[in-house]
């Protein structure tokens, strides 16, 4: 797998996705966000769009994080998550955060190395961020949130199957 910055918010960077099967494909055609992918065998698999915070330029929000959907579940976002917050930090910022809306994505961040602030934002997200302590109980209250939701039944096993576990480790 190979991960790279096409380039950060100030050089305007677009992708185009199939939407069929990247969410979000939209968003990354926009260019006021850096964007950071995975590839493997020269085939597209995964992609994250990312700004500075409007009020705190010490801080980098990871804004859209999409994989092939033949490919999720393969650890590939949170691999691409950590390699573009690394990337963000060797840049100088402090904090990168993202909000998460499902208990999938808010795993696969939590693998990355992030943690739950006990902040929601918008509509029904919950706001991880990084460097983050990553306590069982902060983990179990996020996992909480989402067990209080209508769920889907795949989530509703996932969420069952974590009850009582430690955060993934990163």
């Amino acid at each position: 797998m190979e991960y790279a910055i096409l380039g950060w918010p100030e050089d305007g960077p677009t992708l185009r996705l199939d939407y069929e099967v990247f969410s979000y494909a939209g968003k990354f055609v926009m260019s006021n966000s850096g964007k950071a992918v995975a590839r493997q065998d020269d085939e597209l698999v995964g992609a994250i769009a990312f700004n500075e915070d409007r009020t705190d330029d010490e801080t980098v929000w990871l804004r859209y994080v999409t994989v092939r959907a033949d490919r999720r579940g393969d650890g590939i976002g949170a691999e691409l998550a950590r390699f573009t917050t690394k990337s963000i930090h060797e840049r100088g910022y402090r904090r990168v955060k993202i909000a998460v809306n499902n208990p999938f994505a808010y795993q696969a961040l939590y693998h990355a190395g992030f943690g739950w602030t006990g902040e929601e934002t918008g509509i029904a997200e919950l706001v991880l961020e990084h460097p983050a302590e990553q306590s069982k109980s902060t983990y179990q209250s996020g996992l909480d949130v989402f067990r209080d939701r209508d769920l889907s039944a795949d989530e509703e096993s996932f969420l069952a199957e974590k009850r009582g576990s430690k955060p993934p480790s990163s």
